[in-house]
C-alpha cells in the first residue's frame, strides 16, 4: 500500500492559506479516501457544518485550490466535474460508465508512461492523467 496522503486541511495550513470559516468547512468536506465530490456534494457536506456557505463560495474555493495544485479536477467524460484532494501521489482513476462510481487506482507499470520528445509538440509535460473505464459489480461487472 502507498503512504497515506496528508489531509488537505493540513496541507493548506502548511502553505499559510488564509482559512476563513467557509474555506475550512470546504476543505474538511473533502477528507477521506476515494473522495471525488462534485461542487454540489462539497456544498452539501460543508453546509452540514456551516449552513450559510454558498455554491459560489464553493466554486471559487475549489477553483483556487485547483490553481494552487492542492485539488485535482477529474473529468470522467459524462456528468459533472469532480474534485480530488489527493494530488500528491500520481494516481489515476477508474470510473463506472453506468453509475459513475469513481475510484483512485495505482496501476502497475504506469510510471514508464512517457511521451517521446517527438510527440510533445514542444510542450513541457507537467501532468499525466489516465482514466480507466468499465462497469462496477452492481452495474454488470464480473
Amino acid at each position: 500500500m502507498g503512504m497515506t496522503p496528508t489531509p488537505l486541511l493540513e496541507r493548506l495550513r502548511a502553505v499559510d492559506w488564509r482559512l476563513t470559516p467557509q474555506r475550512r468547512v470546504i476543505a474538511e468536506a473533502m477528507e477521506g479516501d476515494h473522495v471525488h465530490l462534485t461542487a454540489e456534494e462539497v456544498l452539501e457536506r460543508a453546509r452540514g457544518r456551516l449552513p450559510e456557505v454558498s455554491l459560489a463560495t464553493v466554486y471559487n474555493t475549489l477553483n483556487e485550490l485547483v490553481s494552487m495544485g492542492e485539488v485535482q479536477q477529474v473529468d470522467t467524460g459524462s456528468g459533472p466535474t469532480r474534485y480530488d484532494p489527493n494530488t500528491k501521489d500520481g494516481h489515476h482513476h477508474l470510473v463506472c460508465l453506468k453509475c459513475g462510481d469513481l475510484r483512485d487506482v495505482h496501476p502497475q507499470g504506469m510510471d514508464a508512461l512517457e511521451l517521446p520528445r517527438s510527440d510533445r509538440f514542444g510542450y513541457r509535460i507537467v501532468n499525466r492523467e489516465v482514466l480507466f473505464q468499465g462497469y462496477c459489480r452492481e452495474c454488470g461487472g464480473p
